[in-house]
């Protein structure tokens, strides 16, 4: 098989980076991929960066021995707290994904921006370098989103918990008038209709999801990696986790490529 004909790896430390693999396969609907969903270790924004290090490394040998082409970090705590670990130990092309406060600071009216985000993602140095490159009269609002990861992995999308966790999150920034919100957790765009309402329509939600995808789309054609036909005599859309599967189903059963997926409970 050729190199360009391995699958993209993509891993996350649940269910949210599957928000990263949509914008992906939208981009390149003939890629092949394999989706490592660490639900059992999940969340990682409250561990320290060498717990995440450590699992990012994991994940990554996991990719490797099945011969990815490229590695989407889908995950904001682990491309802030292990990516430079990982692109200075391994020669596979990293993709990461940080908060997008940079379009934020360029978009906003006010220059207030809220970030909702992982304390391991607002607790680390990449952020911290990033934020300080804004300028001094961009005030960014951070807020940690306690108890977010955990509701969405746990099948709480719509609950009245998540209502309330993100009434406790986003009112205050609202309050602050920031007039763009970044989404720093890739959990979050699924939590984008809810929190719509919450924050009506005047203030900008801002993700990562399409800029990752285009990246790891450049990358690719620069190196002459990407496909231009599937395999149909292989599966192109492998879902591996390593805990309760339900979660991961229900997120990516309304997909139009639902269809071609496989979804398995392993152990990694």
């Amino acid at each position: 098989m050729k190199q360009k004909d391995f699958s993209i790896g993509i891993f996350d430390s649940g269910v949210g980076g599957t928000s990263i693999w949509k914008e992906i396969n939208r981009q390149m609907p003939l890629e092949h991929t394999l989706y490592l969903s660490d639900t059992k270790h999940a969340p990682y924004g409250a561990k320290s960066k060498e717990e995440i290090i450590a699992l990012a490394i994991k994940n990554t040998e996991y990719l490797l021995q099945r011969n990815c082409k490229i590695i989407v970090i889908a995950c904001n705590t682990a491309t802030t707290n292990a990516i430079a670990h990982l692109r200075a130990h391994y020669s596979v092309p990293f993709i990461g994904i940080e908060p997008a406060i940079k379009p934020a600071a360029l978009q906003t009216k006010t220059n207030t921006i809220g970030i909702l985000a992982t304390k391991g993602t607002l607790n680390s140095a990449l952020f911290a370098q990033t934020s300080q490159k804004l300028g001094r009269n961009i005030k960014i609002i951070e807020q940690i989103g306690t108890g977010l990861v955990t509701a969405i992995e746990n099948g709480k999308l719509e609950s009245e918990e998540m209502t309330q966790l993100l009434q406790q999150h986003l009112l205050p920034m609202v309050a602050q008038n920031i007039d763009c919100l970044v989404l720093g957790c890739t959990h979050y765009p699924y939590l984008i209709p809810q929190i719509r309402k919450m924050i009506g329509p005047k203030i900008q939600i801002i993700d990562s999801g399409l800029a990752v995808a285009k990246q790891t789309h450049k990358v690719l054609s620069e190196a002459g990696l990407l496909r231009t036909t599937r395999d149909k005599n292989r599966s192109a859309f492998q879902f591996l986790i390593n805990k309760d599967p339900s979660t991961l189903a229900q997120l990516l059963e309304q997909h139009e490529q639902a269809k071609a997926m496989t979804i398995l409970e392993t152990d990694f």
